[in-house]
């Protein structure tokens, strides 16, 4: 388990996070979502080890994440958006390197992930697009057997029928009892996939609950026209998605854009909301 408590961080003088707590619990796929520069690939460096909390604490399976022991570094992999790679490598030369500091690593899933991926794994990374790279990259983090993967923007350079295979495959993760964390912009490209949802903003946890209990909360109603009781409203092709308080405990679909926009226009509403959950 990854616990997170009373965390500041902040860079010279702007701050991120103040006062911040939170848990991820193994066997989720959890959606951390917000804005561009509120700190979604700070908090995953944090977890990582690679920043030290100024003040509070982070542990992963009760070791802090900033002294980076090997038992710990083992059992954890961050994906970067963006990764600086060898020209001359191919995937399997980069696994191969890679292999060694992971007891878990399973050379046949590696296989199978950049079957599924369609990239050839022989192929160096100089000869890629920017979207086989990432595929590459992704097949690499998922067969080095951790408990935990942490991924930031994820779906960057993937096309449509890529996007859907990254969701199918991470779907197939979570049932081994793996604990990932997605730090995206890009909701719809997560819609159906993460639960719980974590929705940060500048120096605050918004929203952090699972789809339960947001559909227990909030609904997702599909109209004619804008409600004027609801927390968002957007005008769609053939008709207007209303997010409104769910006074009637009716069960909708999570529309993960619509949650967004609410949760940023209704800040203080939402908090209160989900006080306790």
């Amino acid at each position: 388990m990854i616990e997170i408590k009373n965390l500041d961080f902040g860079y010279k003088k702007t701050p991120v996070f103040h006062n911040i707590s939170m848990t991820f619990e193994k066997g989720s796929i959890y959606g951390l979502l917000g804005e561009n520069g509120v700190g979604k690939t700070t908090l995953l460096k944090i977890i990582s080890g690679l920043q030290r909390p100024q003040m509070g604490s982070c542990m992963v399976d009760g070791r802090v994440s900033f002294e980076r022991e090997p038992q710990f570094l083992e059992n954890l992999v961050f994906l970067p958006d963006a990764v600086q790679l060898p020209d001359y490598a191919s995937p399997m030369q980069y696994i191969n390197e890679l292999a060694p500091f992971y007891p878990n690593y399973a050379y046949g899933t590696f296989l199978h992930l950049m079957q599924e991926m369609e990239v050839d794994p022989e192929r160096k990374f100089k000869e890629m697009s920017y979207g086989q790279q990432k595929k590459s990259l992704i097949a690499c983090a998922l067969s080095l057997g951790t408990d935990y993967v942490l991924l930031d923007e994820p779906t960057n350079g993937l096309d449509i029928p890529s996007k859907a295979d990254f969701r199918t495959l991470l779907s197939k993760r979570v049932s081994e009892g793996t604990t990932i964390i997605i730090s995206t912009h890009q909701v719809k490209d997560v819609e159906n996939l993460i639960d719980p949802i974590i929705i940060l903003t500048q120096d605050d946890v918004l929203l952090n609950a699972d789809i339960d209990t947001i559909t227990r909360k909030l609904s997702f109603d599909y109209d004619l026209s804008p409600n004027p009781q609801a927390l968002y409203s957007e005008q769609l092709p053939g008709g207007c998605l209303n997010v409104c308080v769910n006074h009637d405990g009716r069960e909708t679909q999570v529309n993960i854009e619509g949650l967004f926009n609410a949760v940023l226009r209704n800040r203080e509403t939402i908090k209160r909301l989900f006080e306790n959950n």
